[in-house]
């Protein structure tokens, strides 16, 4: 009865790991670039050109709800009113960096 039990928990955590995805920190450094690319003429220092009090500063995200890493994901994933969306343009792990950079200034005070 032992060795059924130990086979199948070896087998349930070989499962396991073969079919989950690793989780990669994100890359505030290459975020800071991909920012630079691709957001900053909207967000220079974190600003907003065009709806001046949604900046990205840590007030503002937090007033907006937007102070997280899944936050800011899904507004750059999918864009929001003149926001475009950016998948395609970038993929998941960039979209991902963007967002850990962002959060990282914010804290910062840009």
């Amino acid at each position: 009865m032992k060795r059924i039990v130990s086979v199948l928990l070896l087998g349930m955590a070989i499962f396991t790991f073969a079919f989950s995805r690793p989780a990669f920190a994100a890359d505030a450094a290459n975020g800071a670039k991909i920012f630079s690319a691709n957001c900053a003429s909207c967000h220079a220092g974190g600003k907003n050109l065009v709806q001046a009090n949604k900046t990205l500063q840590k007030s503002a995200l937090e007033q907006y709800g937007m102070y997280s890493e899944e936050a800011i994901i899904t507004q750059v994933t999918k864009g929001k009113n003149a926001m475009p969306a950016f998948k395609g343009r970038l993929d998941d792990a960039q979209i991902a960096d963007v967002a850990a950079y962002v959060l990282s200034q914010a804290d910062k005070g840009w």
